[in-house]
């Protein structure tokens, strides 16, 4: 099989054709010509669209390499995505399992899910606690690493366990990118993601995928998608797709800097609850490194309180004070700010990029050392 570098600069790319684009530009249409009987692959802009299936096929080219019966659905924004498997896979009378400390927008999923009348259960990633709450769920839904915590639970472990009951298993798997973790082939029936972050990484796309392990399971998601009109725009499609081609580099680049960061924000006395799961003495580290290839471009910390984490915020040069991350600009902010997640005042989010580690460091303990002041 080739490798993550070669698959990812290839990965989508259609059969060439003799004085015609490698990467054919983004196709800008509402509907195709249509005599006849629709039995073509094209018909109506909602339902597909050429651009959309080479960026598909390139994503499932990466998360599920060799899965021939894997589908891969693209959508404007890594929440239309993760809407898409929960809406389209349950029903009133259901149950399903989220995490407790994922992403922030899941508790409003979380009301919306409820007054349909599925009920949902939580429970935190680390130690695998959801296992605790998983009796006669329908959906298991995983985010590993955890954002903002970065805490990562044994996917074999809960996959397993889910499947003995018939339990659906997806897993949130923007963090890591399918060049750090391939959630379906560690058993997981769908993989989701939010392509804003690294996998696009320059902070100039918003786009979201489910890769599912068959085409019945995805049937759901296609209907959904096709109902509620959550699309990719063209250009988003064809960015993304173009951004593919440099992701093992800066996967590369950014997890090498992000290790380096957590390095040197370990000796601060100032940090505190500091988290890399790439550090071999992070309490996620050794089942991170059974599962990972990479392990991703955040580093979390916490400062001694609101004002000194707004303190060194500012002092930053190199580094955005901005929401997001895995793009190649650096990128930090408090989380606290956003009230959804239930972290400390001063707690910090760090987004390495891809500048000189040497450069960011000298950045980053500057602006401590100023931020003391």
């Amino acid at each position: 099989m080739p490798g993550d570098g070669t698959r990812a600069v290839r990965a989508g790319l259609p059969e060439p054709v003799k004085y015609e684009p490698t990467l054919p530009g983004p196709v800008f249409a509402a509907h195709f010509h249509l005599p006849g009987d629709p039995t073509g692959p094209y018909t109506y802009g909602r339902d597909e669209n050429p651009t959309w299936t080479l960026l598909e096929r390139a994503i499932g080219e990466l998360e599920a390499p060799g899965l021939d019966s894997a589908e891969t659905l693209s959508f404007p924004s890594g929440m239309a995505a993760i809407s898409a498997v929960l809406f389209s896979q349950l029903r009133a009378g259901d149950i399903v399992v989220l995490p407790d400390d994922g992403y922030q927008v899941l508790p409003l999923v979380r009301e919306q899910l409820t007054a349909y009348g599925i009920e949902v259960r939580t429970a935190p990633t680390a130690g695998d606690a959801q296992l605790e709450v998983l009796d006669g769920a329908k959906l298991l839904w995983i985010e590993t690493p955890s954002n903002p915590g970065l805490d990562v639970c044994d996917l074999r472990r809960l996959v397993a366990a889910a499947h003995a009951q018939g339990t659906l298993v997806a897993v949130d798997n923007t963090l890591a990118t399918p060049l750090g973790q391939r959630p379906l082939e560690l058993g997981a029936d769908f993989s989701v993601a939010s392509g804003t972050k690294m996998l696009t990484g320059h902070g100039d796309v918003l786009l979201g995928y489910v890769t599912g392990r068959d085409a019945g399971l995805m049937a759901p998601v296609r209907r959904w998608r096709k109902i509620v009109g959550a699309i990719p725009g063209p250009m988003e499609a064809w960015l993304a797709h173009r951004s593919l081609a440099t992701l093992q580099l800066r996967a590369d680049r950014q997890t090498a800097t992000a290790r380096t960061v957590a390095e040197a924000l370990r000796d601060r006395p100032e940090v505190t609850g500091l988290r890399y799961p790439g550090l071999p003495d992070d309490p996620s580290y050794k089942i991170a490194s059974q599962q990972m290839r990479r392990f991703g471009c955040v580093v979390s910390f916490t400062l001694p309180s609101r004002e000194r984490a707004e303190r060194f915020l500012g002092a930053l040069r190199l580094v955005d004070d901005a929401t997001s991350f895995g793009g190649v600009r650096s990128t930090a902010e408090r989380r606290g700010r956003w009230g959804g997640d239930a972290v400390p005042e001063g707690f910090i989010r760090f987004s390495a990029g891809a500048e000189d580690p040497e450069d960011l460091v000298t950045d980053i303990l500057r602006a401590l050392d100023a931020s003391a002041e």
